[in-house]
């Protein structure tokens, strides 16, 4: 296991290190509706998250059923009529910039992602047309049946984000440990607009990101694929 060291883990972490490892973003879905009540214990966990001053400040909403599939196809309507594929040509902005660029590593590791991705699709490089479509999955939720569209409160700035990605993060752990699959979706932060007048939600509301969920299917060649992670050496410096 990557996340192992030399040394055999306690319990605990080993647990840890294997959600951590198993988790991927899954892009394509069974349509079965995940019970509410696991929904709720997955929530449950996640609502442990620690935040700035316990302020707590993610807010969700969280789509079953008919909803999920209202929400896609106005969804999906919205995107194509505006030509999101395109993000020069984007009419909406998000709550939170999108980053100005990509260079050096951070260019690769980019790039080294995207390729797998079309790879395990089919999708050739320089198919501009193919490549759209399947960055289009995106505003099909890439087919799942649940998505919760996580918020967090305008006055407390980049730090309520920050406290969102953090929840963000336990309830993909979480969902892992219950056999549900996830996607963050950054993408649905670029309909902010969009999404706020959807689900009604209030000015002050700030979206930071989606998470599509629900059971993986095993079958969807989008799912073949693993990112990479850096070494250690790469992203950490111990000072003595």
């Amino acid at each position: 296991m990557d996340a192992a060291t030399d040394t055999k883990l306690p319990a605990d972490a080993e647990v840890l290190a294997r959600l951590v490892v198993a988790r991927h973003s899954c892009r394509g879905y069974l349509t079965t509706q995940v019970p509410h009540a696991t929904i709720e214990t997955m929530l449950r966990i996640a609502q442990g998250s620690a935040s700035w001053c316990n302020s707590q400040p993610w807010q969700a909403i969280v789509t079953e059923g008919e909803a999920t599939e209202r929400f896609r196809e106005a969804l999906y309507a919205h995107a194509t009529g505006n030509r999101w594929e395109d993000q020069k040509t984007r009419p909406e902005q998000p709550d939170f910039a999108f980053p100005a660029r990509y260079v050096g590593i951070y260019k690769e590791r980019q790039r080294e992602t995207g390729w797998a991705l079309y790879r395990s699709v089919g999708v050739t490089h320089g198919d501009r047309e193919a490549s759209g479509r399947q960055m289009l999955e995106n505003f099909r939720l890439f087919g799942a049946p649940h998505v919760m569209i996580i918020t967090t409160e305008e006055d407390l700035g980049v730090y309520g984000a920050i406290d969102c990605g953090a929840y963000v993060a336990n309830v993909m752990l979480a969902a892992q440990s219950l056999g549900i699959a996830t996607i963050a979706q950054a993408a649905l932060a670029g309909v902010s607009n969009f999404i706020r007048a959807h689900f009604d939600i209030p000015a002050e509301r700030k979206i930071v990101c989606g998470i599509s969920f629900g059971y993986a299917d095993p079958d969807h060649p989008a799912n073949g694929f693993r990112t990479t992670r850096a070494d250690l050496g790469q992203v950490i410096t111990f000072a003595t």
